[in-house]
């Protein structure tokens, strides 16, 4: 259990830091919903990037390269290290600005004002709202899954999962946008740093890296692995496409509109790559490496590889620590939680007059009581899918490829002055029913 132990501390003092935030910010929606658009460059760059690392970066890409061998880093990293800073650089900057001159914090209000229309706006936000699930639902089980793994069994799946589900819903109910952002800077340098010595000390366990691929290679079993044999061509060029989901998912363009300034942008468009290969890497190798020390583990068993690793070839205190750090990837879901909440009290409540015959502090309390409904939601909904395949195939089938499908609507919207609310309405409604023919 000191394993586990620890990595209750460090939740701990994550749920600090979100009650910290909550007494430094003021009652204005504009404060808990985009922390009243103060973020520097640095809190920016390591908020914006520990959002998109979620239980998905850490146990959904080990668990594949289990499977599939070191293709897996080529499937999203290198596209992702390369599309995302330029989406960033060329349309978060354009939602920064329009956000800032007309007081938007959703997409979705931008939607409307785009193309004068409340319809499309609306079924935008239902589509996008319903494609987030998953998202959602991924990092607590990530967090039943770490927790479970990091104590041997002792903290079961569902204690795992509810614990962290209570201690991100208490954070961002208290915090808002502030607590979520100095949560996930404070995670996304814990996990860049710790998840490179959980790298170095495995790889010192077993002999060192050139042993582990020497050993790997002359093995047939595992051999493949060390090749792109397990994914065609044309699997590989489709997700190049997967990337360019990261500005329509609502709590990227949301983080968009948290930055102080402009030139915000600059330094996470340089240090993104550099972050997505500390990563990566690492994730995608020890993957590699536990198929070779773990066989036989079926699709879904997979996904724990490292916590595996990391309680076989490190000390107990030392496991702990690292389980935190791994912890701080998975809980990264904090973000889409709020930016979930956001949309409902924005482009619902207020939309449709509730703050207008309630007030702004309704506002407030109505997207607190938002972050409740969607944590729990996410959180039975986790205990319904604990023998899913795989993370990873959840977030790409339902989440990343719904959401890459949406990009050209906000590309038409930014860059295409011809398009239309038909437009984007047939282009919506296509997406949709194409997720539930494929579901």
């Amino acid at each position: 259990m000191i394993p586990a132990l620890i990595v209750l501390l460090y939740l701990g003092i994550v749920l600090y830091i979100g009650i910290f935030a909550f007494r430094r910010g003021t009652s204005t929606s504009e404060d808990f919903f985009v922390a009243s658009r103060s973020l520097g460059p640095w809190v920016f760059l390591l908020t914006v990037f520990g959002t998109n690392m979620t239980a998905f970066a850490i146990l959904g890409s080990s668990g594949l390269a289990y499977q599939r061998g070191i293709g897996v880093y080529g499937l999203m990293a290198s596209s992702s290290g390369l599309v995302i800073p330029l989406t960033l650089l060329f349309i978060g900057t354009r939602l920064w600005a329009v956000g800032k001159r007309h007081g938007h914090m959703t997409q979705v209000q931008y939607f409307r004002d785009r193309w004068e229309c409340n319809g499309i706006g609306t079924v935008i936000f239902a589509l996008t709202a319903l494609m987030m699930v998953p998202y959602i639902v991924i990092g607590v089980m990530g967090g039943g899954q770490t927790l479970e793994a990091i104590s041997g069994g002792k903290v079961p799946y569902w204690a795992g999962g509810l614990i962290v589900a209570l201690v991100v819903m208490a954070y961002v109910f208290f915090g808002g946008m502030r607590g979520v952002a100095w949560v996930n800077a404070f995670q996304t340098v814990l996990f860049l740093v710790f998840g490179s010595i959980a790298f170095f000390l495995i790889a010192r366990s077993l002999g060192g890296f050139d042993r582990i691929v020497a050993e790997i290679a002359q093995e047939p079993r595992t051999a493949p692995l060390l090749t792109r044999q397990r994914i065609s061509p044309e699997e590989f060029f489709s997700y190049t496409f997967i990337p360019l989901s990261a500005i329509m998912f609502p709590h990227m363009a949301i983080m968009c509109m948290t930055a102080a300034r402009v030139t915000s942008f600059k330094r996470t468009v340089v240090f993104y790559p550099l972050c997505i290969a500390l990563i990566w890497l690492p994730s995608v190798f020890l993957g590699v490496v536990a198929a070779h020390q773990f066989p036989g583990l079926r699709l879904g068993e997979s996904d724990d590889v490292i916590l595996r690793l990391l309680n076989e070839h490190t000390d107990v205190i030392l496991a702990g620590a690292l389980g935190a750090a791994i912890m701080a990837c998975v809980m990264a879901t904090d973000s889409q939680i709020m930016a979930l909440s956001t949309m409902f009290s924005e482009d619902l409540f207020r939309h449709y007059g509730g703050r207008a015959r309630f007030g702004e502090r309704a506002e407030v309390w109505f997207g607190r009581g938002s972050v409740i409904a969607i944590t729990l939601a996410a959180y039975v909904v986790a205990l319904a899918l604990k023998d899913v395949k795989s993370i990873f195939d959840l977030a790409i089938r339902f989440g990343f490829s719904g959401f890459a499908s949406l990009a050209p609507v906000m590309l038409a919207a930014l860059f295409w002055k011809r398009s239309t609310k038909w437009g984007a309405l047939a282009a919506c409604l296509w997406v949709a029913t194409s997720m539930l023919a494929l579901a």
